[in-house]
């Protein structure tokens, strides 16, 4: 979830379904909750490794026809990443 779906509602939906909100309070809010400051950092990590993959054509188009070659040419890609 980002800020934009902090609102009342999608946060108690999200605990009605068992989910773990960690989405910041904006600053202007009443009465803010408590949230883990580290789960954002993390969930950014993730997106930003998955729009470096998309760098690389052949893994967004999937060119290979087999399951072990594409994940071959993803830890290429995620080797490639980490040397940069």
């Amino acid at each position: 979830m980002d800020r934009a779906y902090e609102g009342d509602e999608t946060r108690q939906l999200a605990l009605d379904l068992d989910f773990t909100p960690v989405v910041p309070p904006w600053r202007t809010r009443v009465d803010p909750w408590e949230y883990d400051r580290e789960m954002p950092k993390r969930r950014n990590e993730v997106e930003r490794l998955f729009r470096h993959l998309k760098g690389f054509r052949r893994v967004f188009s999937r060119f290979d026809k087999l399951d072990a070659v594409f994940l071959g040419f993803i830890l290429f890609a995620f080797i490639v990443e980490a040397l940069r």
